[in-house]
């Protein structure tokens, strides 16, 4: 399977065309739903969007207060669960941290995690295959599933390069 966009973008990549590009991304995805991108909302999601790595909400405050007086907690994981609801960000559960997303799919779909031991960096991948067998195995034993997240350890080939 080939992907549109790179499960790990290169270390050398325009992170700055990047970030405009997953802005742009969040900005349609609200004008579609009639959802406002209100200026925290949009700040939350560019202090995710300064690395390629998921931050803790307190890192999310912190990577703010750099540039503005420093937003309440509260704040923060409204803006976060705006952000998530629209598919505009992912929850990491094992790092209780959280990754912006542009990859165009709904909040519903699907997706395996690849998280970098090295790095740090997560990658993203399509996971619905895996879900529906997950599910209908879970289902097999009288189990009603409600959520799956799929989240896979290892080397990203950058770091396996280096």
């Amino acid at each position: 399977m080939r992907l549109a966009k790179p499960t790990f973008p290169a270390p050398d990549h325009d992170h700055g065309r990047c970030t405009a590009e997953a802005l742009r991304h969040a900005e349609k995805v609200c004008d579609l739903r009639a959802q406002k991108f209100t200026p925290i909302r949009r700040q939350v999601l560019q202090a995710l969007l300064s690395s390629h790595r998921p931050l803790g909400a307190y890192e999310v405050i912190d990577e703010l207060a750099k540039s503005m007086p420093r937003p309440a907690p509260i704040t923060v994981y409204r803006a976060l669960d705006f952000l998530m609801e629209n598919g505009l960000v992912h929850r990491i559960e094992s790092r209780n941290a959280f990754l912006a997303c542009a990859h165009d799919h709904d909040a519903a779909a699907m997706v395996a995690f690849l998280i970098c031991e090295r790095c740090g960096s997560v990658g993203e991948i399509p996971a619905a295959p895996v879900a529906q067998s997950l599910n209908a195995a879970a289902r097999a034993t009288g189990f009603a599933p409600k959520m799956s997240v799929v989240e896979i350890t290892g080397i990203c080939a950058h770091c396996q390069k280096a």
